[in-house]
C-alpha cells in the first residue's frame, strides 16, 4: 500500500488509481451518485489517517471505497471530536484494520 503524507496527497493518488468517485457519510450509510450504501454495500479497501501536529482539525481518514455495484471512490472523514456521528453499524465498518 502506498504511503502519502497529506489528505490531499492521498486523494491525488487513490483518484489516478482509479478511485475516481466521491462518497459522503451519512448517519446510517454513505452516498454517491444519488445511491445509498449501507455498511454491507461496499468494501473499504485501505485506508489513511492523518494526525494533524498542531491542530486537531488537521485530523482526517480517507477511505478508498469500493461499493458491490462496482463504484469506486474515496470517503474523507474527521476523526475524534470532529468525527460525523454515524451509527453503530457504520461506526464498525469504519473503524476496522486492515493495513
Amino acid at each position: 500500500m502506498t504511503a502519502y503524507d497529506t489528505v490531499s496527497q492521498a486523494i491525488t493518488g487513490l483518484k489516478e488509481r482509479g478511485y475516481t468517485l466521491d462518497f459522503n457519510l451519512r448517519s446510517n450509510c454513505i452516498e454517491c451518485e444519488g445511491q445509498k450504501f449501507n455498511s454491507q454495500d461496499f468494501e473499504i479497501t485501505e485506508f489513511h489517517r492523518f494526525e494533524g501536529s498542531s491542530d486537531p482539525g488537521d485530523e482526517a481518514i480517507v477511505y478508498a471505497i469500493e461499493s458491490r455495484n462496482g463504484l469506486k471512490g474515496v470517503l474523507v472523514n474527521a476523526f475524534g471530536v470532529y468525527s460525523e456521528p454515524v451509527s453503530d453499524e457504520m461506526m464498525k465498518k469504519l473503524n476496522f484494520s486492515k493495513n
